[in-house]
């Protein structure tokens, strides 16, 4: 039987794993970690668990149809729930808005709250919609690098819409020309940080983004974001394919241009193909030192990362739901300092995710875990002790204030990640959560393939190739993968 290795135990590498195997392939996974899910990780901290990376589960079917592969009925194994609230939002200046996840009730408060015509922020959602269903099946399914992407009629329609997309204005001028409310403006413009870019800067054709939460639902997986990546991993360890974890692999062994094996401490190991799941950026640089490296598509500006605080509370916030935003009254301000100096806001939008709210077992009685976050730029070699001072003092200042109470009195367990922890614990660069940003037209077609053009038999899935981060995209990359690998 023909041998896939894979390097990576990440959301990417579990999907792979599975699509390869049910493509007739025996499967060996290879992880430096001794855990599977890549940045998909939990900890429990007395008591308290927390989902330790993402924490939006969007597109689930992309998850379900892994286990429908299989034979295997996707509900026994990662059952979900479609949350009625998008998001708690909050503003200085007092005003709240409780989104629902209803397009109908959504339009209808939006439009009372922000004192815009239920027309326009109907109108501005099918647009979104429209872009997502044109484009979605060029960008986000297929591969931008094979020359038969670019022969269907589906190509030709998209591209002959090009002007209606928003590629040629950025985010933050598209809904400017949207919304006459800048709170409206800044809400939509935070879906550029799905994605790690900046929306003063990234092409407006990102305004799809939102349609994958109001359009198409935000879900919850019960047992938290961490179950995707178990069941995953039970899914293919069920399956027959092979996990060893604790292994970093050293080399990704080639000859006469054709990937032949792995190299795991002083073994060879030989495979027909071989996925790489890592980062693009140490892939060449760690994995293939010998090989000409594509310099234009590593030397892309990384994406943004984060800096979260994991914060034990021992008491309950009624206000607050699984996904709450507390907006920065300097939006432009704050992405600037990210993008451009290479530092954090002293006035951060700050996002708080509190699985309690749908699992209260997460948390001991009376209390929630509140994985807090802000946006942050990858390590540069930044003093990171300072920066988590100044950012720790500036959101509990934040906090407290909008929500009216002295919050560090509640704080009972505490646990920081910095960027430099993130690129530490899943080899991202420089810690960048999505890896390359999309802050130009040109960004989509500039992220690497899903295969190499040098080395025959040798492909790469995960967030920072095509079609990018997050885990949709990631497990998209994954099927990509599969439908480019001949069958054995």
């Amino acid at each position: 039987m023909a041998r896939a290795c894979i390097v990576g135990a990440g959301i990417a590498g579990l999907a792979s794993s599975i699509r390869l195997r049910e493509k007739g392939y025996e499967v060996s996974v290879f992880e430096a970690n001794p855990y599977p899910g890549g940045k998909m990780h939990a900890e429990n901290y007395d008591g308290y668990r927390f989902d330790l990376g993402p924490s939006l589960f969007t597109l689930p079917h992309l998850v379900d149809e892994l286990f429908e592969l299989c034979g295997v009925d996707s509900e026994h194994h990662l059952p979900y729930i479609r949350k009625t609230v998008l998001c708690h939002y909050f503003w200085e200046d007092g005003t709240r808005f409780f989104a629902p996840a209803d397009t109908t009730r959504f339009i209808e408060k939006a439009a009372q709250t922000f004192g815009e015509s239920q027309k326009r922020i109907r109108r501005y959602l099918e647009k979104n919609q429209r872009k997502y269903e044109l484009t979605a099946p060029l960008f986000l399914e297929k591969s931008l690098h094979k020359f038969q992407t670019y022969r269907s009629g589906q190509t030709l329609k998209a591209l002959l819409s090009a002007g209606g997309l928003g590629i040629f204005t950025n985010l933050d001028g598209l809904n400017r020309a949207s919304f006459s409310n800048p709170k409206l403006v800044q809400l939509f413009n935070r879906y550029a940080t799905y994605n790690g870019s900046n929306p003063y800067k990234t092409p407006g054709i990102m305004s799809m983004i939102p349609h994958l939460e109001m359009g198409m639902g935000t879900y919850y997986p019960k047992g938290g974001m961490h179950r995707i990546p178990i069941s995953l991993y039970e899914l293919a360890c069920s399956r027959g394919v092979s996990f060893s974890f604790n292994t970093p692999v050293s080399r990704i062994l080639t000859h006469k241009g054709e990937a032949t094996g792995i190299r795991v401490g002083e073994q060879d190991i030989q495979a027909d193909i071989v996925v790489s799941n890592m980062d693009i950026y140490p892939t060449y640089r760690k994995m293939l030192p010998d090989h000409k490296a594509p310099e234009r598509t590593l030397s892309q500006e990384r994406s943004s990362s984060a800096l979260i605080f994991y914060w034990g509370m021992n008491r309950v916030f009624p206000d607050l739901d699984l996904h709450n935003i507390f907006f920065s009254a300097d939006y432009p301000g704050e992405f600037r300092k990210i993008f451009e100096e290479k530092s954090l806001s002293e006035d951060p939008t700050v996002y708080i995710n509190i699985t309690a709210k749908e699992s209260p077992e997460d948390a001991p009685s009376g209390g929630e875990n509140w994985f807090v976050m802000i946006n942050a730029p990858g390590d540069y070699g930044q003093d990171w002790d300072a920066l988590v001072k100044q950012a720790r003092k500036a959101i509990l200042r934040k906090l407290s204030r909008m929500l009216s109470v002295e919050l560090e009195d509640y704080i009972a367990v505490e646990e920081v990640l910095t960027p430099g922890g993130i690129a530490k614990r899943t080899s991202s660069y420089r810690g960048a959560l999505y890896g390359a940003a999309s802050n130009n037209r040109f960004a989509a077609f500039l992220r690497h393939p899903n295969f190499s053009r040098r080395i025959k038999d040798l492909y790469f899935a995960g967030g920072s190739v095509h079609p990018g981060g997050g885990i949709p995209l990631s497990l998209l990359s994954a099927k990509i993968v599969s439908n480019s690998v001949p069958a054995p």
